[in-house]
């Protein structure tokens, strides 16, 4: 009877230890660094891959900070292989006053974004090996990384030069913004060539640091989750959007939180394919509150450097 049990102890720990199996993979090289991805696998993995971007204002944040590490966790158990990858900080150092905001914030996505397609080829490059099917990858991301995803997407769908080192054909399966919004110089957000993939948007309608409204300023315009939800309703693209009523900022760090509603969503709108428009707004007092709530985009890039 020990000796059942002691083996029925040991299989378990095998199995966790290998539900929490981590790589490190170099995935490109710049002038300025080597960029790495933290690939996490599962003990039976599910076929699709979630790829999480994370935050930080563009100037600071990195792959394997503790939420990351913890979501990638979570979701390795559910069977998802989980892709944490660098990216250049843009914003770092950046000219952020009047004359400078619009092309350093610019620069700042677009390296993000260019960084996330090297990430994809090199996941795309290693499908077999990485136990990922190339049409089952998701994109996910916090704050900065949210808007690294959105616009990721928003590039692949109008078949930006960025999004031209993909495949012609390749499509993300879904987006999980927490917290996220789009950049664009060319008016509206439309998406001219394909579709967007299906697309969550969680964010606090009282968000000053991310928007959750719009900016706009000629044809260049920042776009959060109320004109984006405008857009897909506009189209019948699918969507969920949740807008936590009064809540600044703290929506970026859902995706523990809100763990759950990111497994109802992949299950219906990535696996199921339902084409669902869902648009909710909650007042949840349970929501935690963090000083990052309130901050605006003056408090974090007019200090002096």
């Amino acid at each position: 009877m020990k000796k059942i049990v002691l083996l029925s102890v040991l299989s378990l720990c095998v199995l966790f230890l290998q539900a929490q199996d981590m790589k490190t993979y170099k995935f490109a090289e710049r002038d300025t660094c080597s960029l790495y991805m933290d690939v996490y696998q599962p003990v039976q993995p599910n076929g699709y891959c979630i790829v999480y971007v994370f935050g930080g204002g563009f100037i600071g944040g990195e792959r394997n900070n503790e939420y990351a590490v913890s979501y990638a966790k979570k979701l390795a158990e559910k069977g998802y292989v989980v892709v944490c990858n660098d990216y250049r900080l843009g914003l770092k150092g950046a000219k952020m006053d009047l004359t400078h905001v619009i092309s350093s914030l610019e620069n700042a996505i677009n390296l993000a974004v260019e960084d996330l397609f090297s990430a994809i080829s090199f996941v795309l490059k290693h499908a077999d090996d990485l136990h990922v099917n190339a049409d089952k990858i998701i994109l996910t991301g916090s704050s900065a990384g949210a808007i690294t995803v959105l616009e990721a997407d928003y590039m692949q769908g109008n078949r930006f030069d960025l999004a031209k080192v993909l495949p012609e054909d390749f499509h993300f399966a879904g987006v999980m913004s927490f917290a996220g919004a789009i950049f664009s110089r060319n008016g509206k957000v439309k998406y001219r060539v394909s579709p967007p993939a299906p697309t969550m948007f969680l964010q606090g309608t009282s968000d000053n640091l991310v928007t959750y409204k719009k900016i706009r300023f000629a044809n260049y315009g920042f776009f959060g989750t109320k004109p984006l939800v405008k857009q897909f309703q506009k189209f019948n693209y699918p969507f969920y959007a949740r807008r936590y009523e009064d809540l600044g900022h703290e929506a970026a760090a859902l995706h523990l939180y809100e763990f759950d509603l990111s497994i109802w969503f992949i299950d219906n709108y990535v696996v199921k394919k339902r084409n669902l428009q869902i648009d909710e707004t909650i007042n949840d007092p349970d929501v935690p509150r963090w000083k990052i709530g309130k901050v605006k985009p003056g408090q974090v890039y007019n200090k002096k450097r």
